[in-house]
């Protein structure tokens, strides 16, 4: 548990990126998706590339599936940038889906550490809000990309705040447990 607690900063940066973002996003709402795509694009592009490479230094009988991925992540990512307007509809899923697994994986979290740190609420209530954000992604695909993000925005803006409660009650955690007993 101490090692939450040293690392108290961690949600603390993610809090503030999230918060960040939310409000880059609520600027200048088209730039942003535009933005997202082309980082999708790279990242998959990128991440196949680095599969095959990996596919030529894997063991006999383990290379097929390292490049198989990794060529269907260049095709992805190609196409990701070549037809951005294909893809958003694709994006929301990812992101959707992405959304429900990270969150059931936080609200688990905070459940195994709920006897070991104090403020285990702010985890479990982050990874439930990351839920519905999700299902509210899948449940309403076509209420429009730039519609999408502000959904995406008002989800990074209260996931980044119950992020900086998290860390806040983690750091006085940690200063408690620091603290030498008294008799």
């Amino acid at each position: 548990m101490l090692t939450l607690s040293r690392n108290w900063w961690v949600p603390l940066v993610r809090g503030i990126a999230a918060i960040l973002f939310a409000l880059a996003t609520f600027a200048s709402p088209a730039i942003t998706l535009a933005t997202l795509i082309l980082l999708f694009s790279a990242y998959a592009f990128i991440d196949g590339l680095m599969n095959v490479v990996a596919a030529f230094g894997a063991g006999s009988g383990k290379w097929w599936s390292l490049l198989l991925a990794g060529l269907f992540g260049i095709a992805v990512g190609t196409a990701t940038y070549l037809f951005p307007g294909l893809t958003t509809l694709s994006l929301v899923y990812y992101i959707a889906f992405w959304a429900i697994a990270s969150g059931v994986a936080q609200i688990l979290a905070a459940i195994r550490l709920r006897k070991e740190i104090e403020g285990e609420l702010w985890m479990a209530l982050g990874g439930l809000l990351t839920v519905v954000f999700g299902i509210i992604l899948i449940a309403a695909p076509g209420a429009g990309a730039l519609g999408m993000l502000t959904v995406i925005a008002a989800y990074a803006f209260v996931a980044g705040i119950s992020l900086i409660l998290l860390a806040f009650k983690l750091r006085s955690f940690g200063k408690r447990m620091a603290q030498p007993a008294t008799a």
